[in-house]
């Protein structure tokens, strides 16, 4: 079954726990529309927590034929993966003394909020540059299953908007390329991802071709529309200004695509529990210091090669 966290949301009756998925939701895009297939059940005492899928690497043909002559038998590419789900989030520590002074924003409530802001910034981290291989607790992320793929689209020359004199001359182009990428894919994307600095460039030439739209998420905030696919900032690393998605010494990144759907990008979660949860420092018990903690258990499953892309050697700076 495919639940989002706004419908997860529903089964949950704790204040608390309902208060921290929205947190989640609010200011992230990808978990707020990200479906999760919460289908993962732990078995062997919870050391197993695996998901076995097929991923189609190979488009189906189709042809005439003529009478007594049998079709040419054709089926499509598939590759076996499985992955794990991980556990991530963090905690916080803060005497009861601290605790109970009160304040503009209770520190238990500021302390919790950074740490919901923190996870969220791992995950979209994950899911752009995850690797098993560097960090055998993270999941893989969509540069290790794009690189070298047929959805990593590489320009044969940089693609140069780092300047207003460069865009007003490099616009039209880029909106060919773009266009040529994103129908590279299998149906309309569900969004753009890219740093800040590459969502500001594809506003401006959205803005330039009369391609600029906004509309709002059910939180009242803006959401800024290529045509009618969203363009979305992935935010910062955990700890860090560093953009998710990076840009290299020449001032090149790459702008990634997803379309999101159980047979398309989709997230991984525990069968019958929420994807994120939360826990309150307990001062009702002896012991001056107490743990507040918040743990996300995920993973993310690409089912179809081309239901993710990305666009390299953009430059913008």
């Amino acid at each position: 079954m495919a639940v989002t966290l706004a419908e997860a949301k529903k089964n949950v009756q704790d204040a608390l726990q309902l208060g921290v998925i929205d947190e989640f939701r609010k200011s992230n895009y990808l978990l707020d529309n990200l479906p999760f297939a919460d289908v993962v059940s732990p078995t062997g005492g919870g050391a197993t927590l695996t998901y076995g899928y097929t991923r189609i690497t190979t488009q189906p043909t189709a042809a005439f034929r003529a009478i007594n002559v049998p079709y040419n038998s054709q089926e499509v590419a598939k590759t076996r993966y499985t992955v794990d789900l991980k556990i991530f989030g963090g905690s916080f520590d803060i005497d009861r003394v601290i605790a109970g002074m009160g304040g503009i924003v209770s520190e238990v409530t500021l302390q919790m909020q950074q740490k919901i802001k923190a996870a969220q910034a791992l995950f979209n981290d994950t899911v752009i540059n995850g690797d098993s291989a560097v960090d055998v607790n993270a999941f893989d992320g969509l540069e290790k299953a794009l690189t070298g793929s047929s959805t990593e689209f590489v320009p044969a020359a940089n693609i140069v908007l780092d300047s207003s004199t460069n865009l007003d001359a490099n616009y039209k182009a880029f909106l060919d390329v773009l266009d040529e990428f994103l129908m590279g894919l299998d149906g309309q994307p569900s969004a753009i991802l890219g740093n800040l600095k590459l969502i500001a460039k594809i506003r401006a030439v959205a803005r330039r071709a009369g391609m600029y739209m906004t509309t709002k998420n059910d939180f009242g905030q803006q959401v800024e529309m290529y045509g009618n696919i969203p363009i979305i900032d992935l935010g910062a690393k955990p700890g860090s200004t560093d953009p998710v998605s990076g840009i290299d010494a020449g001032g090149l990144t790459s702008l990634y695509a997803v379309r999101l759907g159980m047979d398309g990008f989709h997230g991984i979660s525990m069968a019958g529990q929420p994807p994120v949860r939360a826990w309150l420092p307990d001062y009702s018990t002896s012991g001056p210091v107490k743990t507040g903690e918040v743990e996300m258990v995920a993973a993310i499953a690409l089912k179809a090669t081309k239901s993710a892309g990305v666009l390299r050697k953009i430059k913008v700076q």
